[in-house]
């Protein structure tokens, strides 16, 4: 019997309801989950609550890093992918380096603060000696989508 692990675009549309969460308390909607590897099995869940929180550090990846590591009972998640909706920034990528993340796969690029490649490269940067695979441009046109009808809609409210 071989194990079937689902599809980048499964998971990334887990992640698009966790976006979906974030967008009904008024937070942008970036959403993110954490898988094992081995068996696919989602280990933690999370979007942005950083107005939620009052806390500028709770972006979708960190609130489902700091998840996955008490799930786990691990600060290192080597054996774990994460999927997220939007391109990290320099704060998330860094510590998606921290946590010795495998894999990062998103969905849309982010060309006003993406640190995995659009203004800087923090993930895979020369420098560090952990390097992860990543995949861009998982179902893109609809995580853009959900951030830009987020952001239309506040600027069409008076």
């Amino acid at each position: 019997m071989s194990l079937s692990i689902p599809s980048d675009e499964y998971f990334m549309e887990e992640a698009l309801r966790e976006a979906t969460r974030a967008a009904a308390l008024g937070e942008v909607p970036i959403g993110a989950v954490i898988v094992r590897l081995g068996d696919g099995a989602v280990i933690a869940r999370g979007h942005n609550r950083s107005i939620t929180d009052n806390d500028p550090s709770a972006h979708a990846e960190i609130v489902t890093l700091r998840a996955a590591g008490l799930a786990l009972k691990n600060y290192r998640l080597e054996e774990c992918a994460m999927f997220v909706t939007i391109e990290p920034c320099a704060m998330c990528a860094g510590a998606l380096v921290h946590a010795r993340l495998r894999r990062l796969v998103y969905g849309a690029t982010d060309p006003k603060a993406g640190a995995v490649g659009s203004v800087m490269s923090v993930v895979n940067h020369p420098s560090l000696n952990h390097k992860m695979e990543v995949v861009p441009g998982v179902l893109a046109s609809r995580c853009a989508d959900a951030v830009q009808s987020f952001f239309r809609s506040k600027r069409e409210t008076p």
